[in-house]
């Protein structure tokens, strides 16, 4: 399996050393490099790709801004040399956090990450759809019916799934998540939150109601949000 990607960073040094780790990556196709950003953004809008590498601090966008024009779209790897933006590129749902100057071992962790989720996905689509999805907590692992699931709520690197009658804390991403669930019942309406379709009782212009749980709904999933109200 390929994991297809492209690298975005205003320094051409910071993309040589990209550059010669991939190399020894055997699954990983990086289509192209880019130190223009905009650029990359013309790229993403012909061609799909799995997962971005990109830097944060660059000219006229940065990084952070660039990963909320794409919501639903690669997995995204950052890679800076300033450690203070680590909890806003997880509060935005990147898949890990590279810190420059990273060693070929870190990167290839982050794309072994990258290569799970994609082989996540994958699985997902092809086998039969269960019933309920295994959530592991702690140490325990819970069964929990789809049916029971009202919403899920990001909450740092964790996921508060929000039941009928309790919260299960498991330790992932909102791409992981997603990759757990079905794609025909839950739907992403919020950077932090995803809700089961069948259990929205109304909504306003900025709000999904479960029962009387206001769910926020971010602007770059509005379409999303409106596919569900139809």
């Amino acid at each position: 399996m390929k994991l297809t990607a492209i690298a975005i960073d205003d320094e051409q040094v910071a993309l040589s050393v990209i550059r010669t780790h991939a190399a020894e990556v055997p699954f990983l196709d990086i289509k192209d490099y880019f130190t223009d950003p905009f650029k990359a953004l013309e790229y993403l809008q012909r061609e799909k790709v799995d997962l971005l590498f990109l830097d944060i601090r660059m000219p006229d966008i940065s990084g952070l801004e660039l990963m909320t024009t794409l919501p639903g779209g690669p997995m995204v790897i950052f890679t800076t040399a300033y450690s203070e933006h680590a909890v806003q590129s997880f509060e935005l749902d990147a898949l890990d956090y590279l810190l420059k100057p990273f060693s070929f071992e870190r990167f290839l962790k982050a794309c072994n990450k990258a290569k799970g989720l994609k082989e996540l996905i994958q699985q997902r689509q092809k086998s039969d759809v269960p019933a309920h999805i295994m959530i592991k907590s702690g140490y325990e692992q819970y069964k929990v019916p789809f049916d029971d699931i009202l919403y899920l709520e990001s909450a740092g690197n964790y996921i508060s799934f929000v039941l009928k009658d309790k919260r299960i804390l498991s330790r992932l991403s909102m791409q992981e998540a997603l990759a757990l669930l079905t794609p025909d019942k839950f739907t992403r309406v919020h950077r932090s939150f995803i809700v089961a379709n069948n259990k929205i009782e109304k909504a306003d212009r900025n709000c999904l109601y479960i029962g009387q749980v206001p769910v926020s709904i971010g602007a770059a999933y509005a379409h999303a949000a409106e596919n569900i109200l139809r």
